[in-house]
């Protein structure tokens, strides 16, 4: 069995069945999030791509990888906004280890009877 099973109609159909109203209006939202507006539909699908790849989502991968597609995104633009997803994700990391510096300056201070800083 694959981790994650294929799409299909039947589980589309089944999942909107579950929740039929929240199924509508989430699709009435991801519609009016991804038209054009201050951002271009295609800007918005590159974006999508990224955050994909961030929350590592195969299906928002091949799907909004798809519609970037649809609306004229190349593969150069689609792997330069997957580096800049990767870029933010590792930069997230970078600046976060202030959190552990800081905590080992306090730690070794407490342990020489400075306290912390």
């Amino acid at each position: 069995m694959d981790l994650y099973p294929p799409l299909s109609k039947e589980l589309a159909r089944k999942r909107a069945q579950l929740a039929p109203e929240i199924s509508a209006t989430f699709k009435k939202f991801s519609q009016a999030v991804f038209a054009d507006g201050a951002l271009p539909a295609k800007t918005k699908q590159l974006i999508a791509v990224a955050v994909a790849h961030v929350t590592q989502c195969p299906y928002c991968i091949r799907g909004h990888t798809e519609l970037a597609a649809n609306h004229g995104a190349t593969e150069q633009e689609v792997m330069e906004a997957i580096w800049v997803a990767a870029e933010m994700r590792a930069g997230g990391a970078y600046a976060h280890a202030t959190l552990a510096l800081e905590t080992m300056s306090q730690r070794d201070a407490g342990r020489s009877g400075g306290g912390p800083s």
